[in-house]
């Protein structure tokens, strides 16, 4: 975490599972390019929220406004993002963080990013060859999971 972000993240309050549908609907905002989160995507992942297995990260500024965010599906020790926000600069790069913190417990635990950007990599990002990625699963979904056991309420980051 660079210094400028570690200083950007005491602008925000991070919350965990609070506000899922408005993080989902933030990132389907229609106007962002390349818009694949329709109304039936986000029925189906608030659906699989409701059943502990959908989770998202909740990033607020100072007046309480949604200012960024992710979500994505927890599965064992597998984290398979799915898409994140932000309105406001660095809010998204703060959930990110937050979630890195809440899912290292030493396990081994990863967060799928599903493809490598320079924005990811410049957060520490490694790519996983399939083949590892592969091996690597059994032992990854015998983990419980830890989104799902936490309180619905604000996280401090």
């Amino acid at each position: 975490v660079s210094r400028s972000l570690k200083i950007a993240r005491r602008k925000f309050k991070v919350t965990v599972d609070c506000d899922f549908e408005a993080v989902i609907r933030a990132c389907g905002n229609p106007d962002r390019e390349s818009g694949w989160i329709n109304d039936q995507v986000v029925s189906a992942f608030v659906t699989l929220h409701h059943l502990g297995i959908a989770h998202s990260i909740e990033v607020w500024d100072r007046d309480g406004k949604l200012a960024g965010g992710l979500y994505g599906l927890e599965l064992g020790g597998v984290f398979a993002g799915e898409s994140m926000f932000h309105v406001t600069k660095n809010a998204s790069k703060v959930a990110l963080v937050h979630l890195g913190k809440l899912l290292n417990d030493g396990s081994g635990r990863i967060i799928d990013t599903q493809w490598m950007t320079s924005h990811l990599e410049s957060m520490g990002a490694k790519p996983i060859d399939r083949g590892d990625y592969c091996r690597l699963l059994p032992s990854l979904m015998a983990l419980a999971p830890i989104l799902s056991r936490l309180p619905g309420r604000p996280e401090s980051s």
